[in-house]
């Protein structure tokens, strides 16, 4: 099975929400069992919350910075950054090209439960 970032690239963005409201700039591309796999290009400014699932994002074009909790990464095309479920996180300060994909993982936090 293979998957086209240019593909996926082309059904962003999907409609507004209260949340993303300049359009929702994730989108599914495959998931079977525990494991999804997204395309994640977001536009001006990152909305996203804490995880249930552990996280795996693979920069494919763009650079910026991934805040986790107080720290931050700088990243660029090629590099692979991993969030912890329920952890804090968000990019910051990227280019209007950043894109990446997103794997999700493993088994899902309970509410309430703190970042491994």
């Amino acid at each position: 099975m293979k998957f086209s970032a240019n593909d996926q690239l082309a059904r962003l963005p999907l409609p507004p929400t209260g949340k993303w409201k300049e359009g929702v700039w994730d989108v599914e591309a495959f998931a079977r069992g525990d494991l999804s796999l997204l395309f994640f290009a977001p536009k001006g400014k990152d909305y996203q919350s804490p995880h249930d699932q552990d996280e795996l994002y693979l920069v494919i074009r763009g650079t910026g910075t991934l805040r986790i909790g107080e720290v931050y990464h700088p990243f660029e095309p090629g590099d692979v950054l991993f969030v912890a479920a329920g952890e804090d996180h968000r990019f910051e300060e990227f280019s209007d090209d950043f894109a990446c994909w997103a794997v999700f993982w493993g088994p899902k936090l309970r509410e309430g439960d703190l970042a491994r």
